[in-house]
């Protein structure tokens, strides 16, 4: 039995925030940048309207991501477009890259999963990046409770059955939560398990804490 050779998938995947917003401005770059770095095949969009603090595993992209295989392409109009922070942008990338899929960018007109220099280069910036966002939400988290006990507001333990080692640590890891960090991320980076930090956002009623974009998400 001969098996019908797969062809590579080109898919651009266009989000915008509001049902206000329209895709089609984006599609004719996607088409004029897909023909100037001369893909062959015809060009399948993803069209989503959903607001950028969605995280991207909640989208029509975590679908996108699952199906595509090695070889295929995925553009985007800018890099925004594919998390709600630097965080998010660096695990889709990290989960494609594994896949062998490489992404484009539009605006940015660069691509950045491959084993090119360029591509080497961008995603060692993005992941310095990411880490200096989560490094500068926390220094400023540890500022401002610096700030407010110099002003002489009271600081403390909030009021919750048990003690954590966590406690101490409640508005830097909300800051992170809020930034997109995951929460096995944020486990990692206190030294707990999953599991243990599941249940202390229980404990602290921040079990629904809704992350806020970082990246602009307006277009």
């Amino acid at each position: 039995m001969v098996t019908e050779p797969r062809y590579p998938r080109i898919v651009a995947y266009l989000r915008v925030s509001t049902v206000d917003q329209d895709t089609e401005k984006n599609k004719a770059g996607v088409l004029s940048f897909a023909n100037a770095k001369g893909f062959i095949g015809k060009v399948q969009f993803i069209e989503e309207k959903i607001s950028g603090t969605k995280s991207w595993k909640k989208r029509k992209l975590a679908d996108l991501v699952q199906s595509m295989q090695a070889g295929d392409v995925l553009i985007v109009p800018e890099l925004s477009r594919l998390g709600r922070s630097l965080v998010e942008v660096l695990e889709v990338l990290n989960v494609l890259k594994d896949k062998g899929v490489a992404v484009y960018s539009v605006k940015e007109n660069f691509r950045l999963n491959g084993d090119d220099m360029q591509s080497k280069v961008m995603r060692t910036m993005l992941g310095l990046f990411a880490e200096i966002e989560r490094d500068l939400i926390s220094a400023r988290t540890r500022e401002g409770l610096a700030a407010a006990k110099a002003s002489g507001k009271r600081l403390g333990r909030p009021k919750g059955p048990g003690k954590s080692k966590l406690d101490r640590y409640k508005p830097e890891i909300i800051a992170l939560l809020k930034n997109g960090s995951t929460r096995v991320f944020v486990s990692q980076r206190y030294g707990v398990t999953p599991a243990t930090m599941t249940n202390w956002l229980k404990r602290n009623g921040l079990e629904n804490l809704k992350p806020e974009p970082i990246c602009s998400n307006t277009r």
